[in-house]
């Protein structure tokens, strides 16, 4: 029987692991280890997989700070890597804790934390322990008023901007976390059981014990038809033809450098606008919606960006980061990236021209260096400028499913 166990886990791992890792890559391969029964068994697995491809392991776990044993669990954790010969980071999630949705805010601190720190590490994807007893689950909690969604294999972190090109890699997607602690009990190894995996207060932990059944992975994001198109201000041209409300949601989050999905019925009444074929104008999750018979161009909102401005940039020399959720600027000099809006008139004949070509609309929400006024669009004048709208969106919409050779 440990023989069987042992080949279904290590051979539909490391197959997962195969056809989603760049067997060319050097970049560290990140772990997620809480030090439960899941996240042990990938550890052990990840390490065995790294060993034999040469590449080298990251172990990262986060201390939510919401358990009076959790510092010993990150030791306990820490002893897991050492052994393994990983290299360790513990995270931890400080501050306040919130009085309601605690799960979620516990969760989206945990993914900013593990991005950021696999981002430093130069990691391109983090190796995360669903299984296909957590998809049961999310399916239950669902059917009981939840919008969890399922975990998928392969995705975008969730997080914005610290996620930006950092993948999640969910490779025991096909087994039951019964077969998982079978196989660690046949190797005697031990885990750590967080008691708030049974406090029912939570729907995980309600879905669980009622014992969810299991259902297969979801099928893997369909790529982006080929006529998808960005531009270098940001802005995200669809085709109206067989826009799925998935596709439109992204498309506007990623073109408003936004991060919260837009509610469920403002997204359908957008949807039946478009079905509709005539031309319209709307906004939707911080953008703007331009329709025209065949196509849609999706942009920042410029309403929004007087109600909530984005604060400014504010970069000394050698120093990089991300303006407005839409566009990573590094400076070999200290510069301020503000909002164009008020500025345009000041540009310089060059700047003015280029900014001619980005939609009326679209302008006053792009970056500008306040004194003097530039356009930065573009790098330049010792400024590296990258706009950020086109590689989410790709990635979002699943046009990327495998980890980038460099």
């Amino acid at each position: 029987m440990r023989g069987l166990i042992d080949e279904t886990l290590t051979g539909g791992v490391y197959a997962v692991l195969d056809r989603r890792l760049a067997a060319s890559s050097t970049a560290p391969l990140a772990v997620a280890l809480s030090g439960g029964g899941d996240s042990l068994a990938l550890a052990l697995l990840a390490a065995d997989w790294a060993k034999v491809r040469g590449r080298r392991l990251l172990i990262l776990t986060v201390d939510h700070r919401l358990n009076p044993q959790s510092a010993d669990w990150t030791k306990t954790c820490a002893a897991h890597a050492a052994r393994l010969g990983a290299d360790f980071q513990a995270l931890a999630w400080n501050g306040d804790k919130p009085a309601r949705g605690l799960p979620a805010a516990a969760r989206a601190a945990r993914h900013r934390l593990l991005a950021g720190a696999a981002r430093k590490a130069g990691a391109r994807v983090i190796l995360m322990a669903h299984t296909a007893s957590d998809i049961a689950e999310a399916a239950a909690m669902r059917v009981a008023g939840s919008t969890t969604p399922s975990p998928r294999e392969w995705t975008p972190s969730p997080v914005w901007p610290e996620g930006r090109s950092v993948f999640l890699l969910r490779p025991m997607l096909h087994l039951a976390r019964g077969e998982i602690r079978a196989w660690l009990a046949a190797h005697g190894e031990t885990w750590i059981e967080d008691p708030a995996n049974a406090d029912l207060r939570f729907a995980r932990a309600r879905a669980r014990a009622a014992g969810a059944d299991l259902a297969l992975p979801e099928p893997a994001n369909q790529p982006p038809a080929a006529d998808v198109e960005v531009d270098a201000a940001g802005v995200v041209s669809l085709p109206r033809t067989a826009l799925t409300p998935r596709a439109l949601a992204v498309a506007c989050l990623c073109a408003a450098g936004a991060e919260r999905p837009p509610r469920a019925e403002r997204l359908a009444r957008i949807i039946a606008l478009t079905a509709t074929g005539a031309p319209f104008i709307a906004t939707l999750a911080g953008a703007r919606i331009e329709a025209s018979t065949d196509r849609l161009s999706i942009m920042r909102e410029p309403g929004e960006l007087v109600r909530r401005p984005p604060a400014p940039l504010i970069l000394a020399a050698g120093e990089a980061g991300v303006w407005d959720g839409r566009f990573e600027i590094a400076a070999d000099r200290p510069a301020r990236i503000v909002p164009l809006a008020g500025l345009a008139a000041r540009l310089p004949p060059l700047d003015a021209a280029a900014l001619r070509e980005a939609p009326a609309k679209a302008r006053a929400a792009l970056p500008a260096e306040a004194e003097p006024p530039r356009l930065r669009i573009a790098s330049g004048a010792g400024l590296t400028v990258r706009c950020l709208v086109e590689e989410r969106l790709l990635a979002a919409l699943g046009a990327v499913d495998r980890e980038p050779a460099a």
